[in-house]
C-alpha cells in the first residue's frame, strides 16, 4: 500500500470527508463538483475553479465565504470533464431551493460565473466547453487563465498554472464579496496572474498510484529543477549536496527577474508563499520560509506577507515551491481579507515583533561571550572527540535508528561540534566548552547526561599528564549522578554499559597508577559498548521499540567508547595505537 485510499471512487470519498469536516461545503457526486453553501449575500459573480485530485488543499483549501463558490475535481493529475464544470457554475449562479443553502441567499440568482483556470491543455479545453454550453444557456462567463511557473516560460504551451492560483483565488474571493462585477474580477484576477510567478523544486518524486513505486527516479545528489505539479519532470536538475539557502537564493534570483518590473516609485512590496510539494514536513516548509524573508529583505525587497505550508502538492512529492506575486495598491487587503474556508492563511508580516526577552533569570552572561582568565589553547581532547564525531555522526544515527527516534547522531555529534567551535572563536577550554554545551544547548538525553559526563570531566580532561585517581573519582561520580538522573543501571543497554566498566577499570589501577591506565579503561569502554547489544533494552530509547535494536550496540554506550578513546589518544598515544578503530568500533566491527 503506497496511499492511503479507497479502491473505488478514491476522489469522491476524499471530497464526501471533507464535506463532513467543513459543515460550509457541500458535495455532488454525479456530476462531481463542491459547492459553498454559506456564500457571502454581497457576491454577484460565482467563482468556479478545479483541476485534477493530488494537488490537495489546493482549490477546495478555499472554498467558502471569502473564497470560491464551487470547485471541481478531476481523477488524480486529470482535468475535470467540461459536464463537471458547467453543472458546478450552474449550481453556484442558481442557488435557489437548495436545502441546505442559508435564508438569506437562498433564490439568488448571480450576475454570471469568473472561470478560474489552470494553464494545462486538459483544464483549458474542459472550461472552455463548459463556458460555450454556458453561454449558449444565458449565462455570463468571464475567465482568468493562470500561468505563473516560471519553469515553463518560452515553451509552446506557455507558462503552467501552478501555486500561483492560490493568490489568485485569494484575492478574487476577497474582491467578489464586496460585490464586484465579472469585468472588475477578470481585471483584477489578470493583473494578478501577470504580477505572480512561482517556481518548484524537489529530492524525490511522487509515488504513482498506478505503480507504488516513484515516478521518476533523480541521479544521486540531484535536485529536479523546475518541476510541475502533476509530476512532470523538470527540464534541468540542480545539485542536491548545495546547502538550501543556495537553492533558495538561486529560485529567487530567477522568480525577481521573470517578475514584471515594479515601476517608479512602487513601493508594495511582494506576497511570498512557500508550499510544501507533499512529502516534505512542516519544519523545513518553515525554515525555508524564513531563508526567504531573509533574502528578499537582504535584495531591499518588502515582504509584506509569508505563508509557509502545504498548499498546492502533487501528492507525496519531497519538494517545495516559492511564489513571489508584487504587490499592487489595495491587494494586500485582498489578500488578508478573513475567510471561512477550509485553509487560513497568514495575515501581514510584523518582523518587529518576533523576538522576545527571555525571563530575568536566564539573562546572565550569555554563553558565547568568553569568561575571564580562561586558556587560549582549545585543548587537545575536545579537538580528538570533534575528530571521531565527524567521521562517527552516521553510524551513531544508524544505530539509534534501529532501536529509537535516530537523533542520537545529531544531537551527540552536533554538541561536540559546537563545543569545538565555540571553544575556538571565544578561547574557552575544550572541556568547559563541552560541558556548557551540553548541558545548556543540547535537548533530547544526550544533552543533559553526556553535560553530566563532561562537566565531571572538566577538570581533568586536559591535564598532563593525567591523574588517575582523580580520572577515577571524575567517571565514578559521573556514573553515580546519570544513573540517579536517568533512571537507569549497569545492564540497562544504556551508556551507563561503557561507563561502568571504564570506572571499574580506572579504579584497578588507581592506586598502582601506570601509563597505560586510560588506555585500559578506553578498551574496557569499547568491550562494554559493544556487549551491550546483547542486552534487553529496559531505560531509553530503546525501550519504547521491543526487540528492533537487539545485536546492535547501545549509541549511547558507543559514544562514552569514543570519549574514553579521544582521552587515550591525547594522554596514552603509544598504547593507545593499540585501540580498536573508532570507526570500527561505530560499525560494531570489533570482534567480542
Amino acid at each position: 500500500m503506497s496511499f492511503f485510499l479507497p479502491d473505488r471512487e478514491a476522489v469522491l470519498t476524499a471530497c464526501r470527508g471533507l464535506a463532513l469536516s467543513h459543515p460550509g461545503i457541500g458535495v455532488c457526486p454525479d456530476p462531481l463538483y463542491l459547492l459553498a453553501t454559506r456564500p457571502d449575500p454581497q457576491r454577484r459573480v460565482a467563482l468556479v475553479a478545479g483541476g485534477g485530485a493530488g494537488h490537495e488543499p489546493l482549490d477546495v483549501g478555499l472554498l467558502g465565504r471569502g473564497g470560491l463558490d464551487a470547485v471541481v475535481p478531476g481523477p488524480v493529475f486529470t482535468s475535470p470533464t467540461g459536464a463537471q464544470v458547467q453543472a458546478a457554475a450552474r449550481a453556484a449562479t442558481e442557488l435557489g431551493g437548495r436545502d441546505r443553502v442559508r435564508d438569506d441567499v437562498r433564490g439568488c440568482v448571480r450576475d454570471g460565473v469568473l472561470l478560474i483556470v489552470k494553464n494545462y491543455t486538459g483544464d483549458r479545453i474542459n472550461f472552455a466547453l463548459a463556458a460555450e454550453r454556458l453561454r449558449a444557456a444565458g449565462t455570463g462567463v468571464a475567465e482568468v487563465v493562470v500561468d505563473d511557473d516560471l519553469a515553463t516560460a518560452g515553451t509552446a504551451e506557455g507558462r503552467r498554472g501552478t501555486a500561483g492560483v492560490l493568490v489568485v483565488e485569494k484575492m478574487l474571493g476577497a474582491m467578489a464579496d464586496r460585490g464586484a462585477r465579472p469585468r472588475a474580477l477578470a481585471d483584477l484576477g489578470a493583473r494578478v496572474v501577470a504580477a505572480t510567478r512561482s517556481l518548484a523544486v524537489c529530492a524525490r518524486a511522487h509515488t504513482s498510484p498506478a505503480l507504488g513505486s516513484p515516478a521518476f527516479a533523480l541521479p544521486p545528489g540531484t535536485l529536479d529543477y523546475g518541476v510541475g505539479i502533476h509530476g512532470e519532470r523538470a527540464a534541468r536538475t540542480a545539485p542536491a549536496s548545495r546547502p538550501v539557502e543556495d537553492t533558495v537564493r538561486h529560485m529567487l534570483d530567477e522568480l525577481l527577474a521573470g517578475l514584471p518590473h515594479p515601476g517608479t516609485g512602487s513601493a508594495e512590496g511582494v506576497i511570498a508563499v512557500v508550499s510544501g510539494l507533499g512529502g516534505t514536513g512542516e519544519l523545513e516548509l518553515r525554515a525555508v520560509s524564513a531563508l526567504v524573508h531573509e533574502d528578499l529583505t537582504a535584495r531591499g525587497v518588502r515582504v509584506r506577507s509569508l505563508a509557509a505550508g502545504v498548499y498546492a502538492t502533487a501528492l507525496d512529492m519531497a519538494g517545495f515551491s516559492i511564489t513571489l506575486t508584487r504587490l499592487a495598491p489595495g491587494w494586500l487587503e485582498l489578500w488578508t481579507a478573513p475567510t471561512d474556508t477550509p485553509l487560513r492563511l497568514p495575515g501581514a508580516v510584523d518582523p518587529g515583533n518576533i523576538l522576545l526577552t527571555p525571563p530575568t533569570e536566564f539573562r546572565g552572561a550569555p554563553l558565547d561571550a568568553p569568561p575571564s582568565g580562561v586558556p587560549r589553547a582549545v585543548g587537545a581532547f575536545l579537538e580528538e572527540l570533534h575528530r571521531m564525531c565527524r567521521a562517527a555522526h552516521a553510524d551513531l544515527t544508524a544505530l539509534d535508528q534501529a532501536s529509537g527516534d535516530g537523533d542520537f547522531g545529531d544531537n551527540f555529534c552536533g554538541g561536540v561540534t559546537a563545543a569545538a567551535r565555540r571553544a575556538r572563536e571565544h578561547h574557552i577550554a575544550g572541556p568547559a566548552a563541552l560541558a556548557d554545551t551540553f548541558r545548556d544547548r543540547v535537548g533530547g538525553s544526550s544533552g543533559p547526561l553526556f553535560g553530566v559526563l563532561f562537566t565531571a570531566l572538566e577538570p581533568v580532561a586536559d591535564r598532563t599528564p593525567p591523574d588517575v585517581r582523580q580520572l577515577a573519582a571524575a567517571l565514578r561520580q559521573a556514573l553515580t549522578r546519570i544513573s540517579a538522573v536517568g533512571g537507569a543501571v549497569p545492564g540497562d543497554r544504556t551508556l551507563l554499559d561503557a561507563l561502568a566498566p571504564a570506572v571499574r577499570s580506572l579504579a584497578a589501577a588507581a592506586p598502582n597508577t601506570h601509563d597505560r591506565a586510560v588506555t585500559a579503561a578506553a578498551r574496557a569502554a569499547v568491550d562494554g559498548a559493544l556487549a551491550s547489544a546483547a542486552l534487553p533494552a529496559r531505560r531509553g530509547r530503546a525501550s519504547y521499540t521491543g526487540a528492533h535494536g537487539t545485536g546492535l550496540p547501545d549509541p549511547g554506550a558507543v559514544a562514552v567508547a569514543l570519549v574514553l578513546i579521544a582521552l587515550a589518544r591525547v594522554h596514552e598515544p603509544g598504547p593507545a595505537a593499540l585501540l580498536p578503530d573508532p570507526a570500527r568500533v561505530t560499525r560494531a566491527e570489533v570482534p567480542g
